[in-house]
């Protein structure tokens, strides 16, 4: 007797019209996803009209960063609605890596110009909760890069631990950040800077829009890594 752990598919156990159903909603929802996650990195650059002033590069950093580049580099790895869902699991890891460095580029330019923003103006730093959120998942988002390393590299780095599981932790610790990413772009929107440019409906509907590309990205990650039932025999 042994047992063991089994990665189900996603639908099992539905009928055939069910199974197409659940199939096209998750695809529908994960190319509503590239649009949010696009849309919402477009419009907060338009409202921060960059070059303006220090501050008004941060928006668009960061925008870019996560709403964006750690958006695209977590669903390309979808088999729905993804355009490189035809590409080979290389060539995705390769374009996963790509995308994050971008992020690691993106936020640390957008850190630069909110401290030298700050300086010029004497104005304190990390004295908000957006701030501190930022700086959280900032954080997070480097040690989530020395784990993807140790996953992609844990012969050179000779790490006993399985590949296996140290693709898990990337994945969860993946997870993490863009869940602590999501909560700190919500945090903007109850900045001066954004309660000045938005407000009433829209103001809500940038409040709620970063829940969506969110709930699509846990769906995709636990779908893919945790597992669905225990088997013996």
């Amino acid at each position: 007797m042994r047992s063991d752990v089994e990665y189900s598919p996603v639908g099992e156990g539905l009928g055939m019209r069910d199974f197409w159903l659940y199939v096209w909603l998750r695809r529908v929802a994960v190319i509503a996803t590239h649009v949010t996650g696009l849309g919402l990195t477009l419009v907060l650059s338009l409202l921060s009209r960059p070059g303006t002033s220090l501050f008004s590069w941060h928006p668009m950093c960061m925008s870019v960063a996560y709403c964006l580049c750690m958006t695209e580099g977590i669903l390309l790895f979808s088999a729905e609605g993804s355009p490189f869902c035809f590409k080979s699991w290389k060539s995705k890891v390769r374009l996963h890596w790509f995308c994050q460095a971008l992020v690691l580029i993106a936020a640390a330019t957008g850190l630069g110009f909110i401290v030298a923003s700050r300086n010029v103006s004497e104005l304190p730093h990390l004295a908000s909760w957006h701030s501190l959120l930022g700086m959280c998942t900032l954080t997070a988002t480097v040690l989530q890069t020395a784990c993807g390393i140790a996953a992609i590299f844990p012969k050179l780095l000779r790490l006993s631990c399985p590949s296996s599981r140290l693709k898990l932790y990337h994945a969860t610790c993946g997870l993490v950040v863009y869940l602590f990413s999501t909560v700190t772009v919500m945090s903007a929107m109850f900045t001066d800077w954004f309660q000045a440019t938005a407000k009433g409906v829209a103001w809500w509907a940038f409040l709620i829009l970063p829940l969506f590309p969110a709930l699509v990205v846990m769906s995709q990650i636990t779908n893919a890594y945790l597992p669905r039932k225990k088997l013996t025999s």
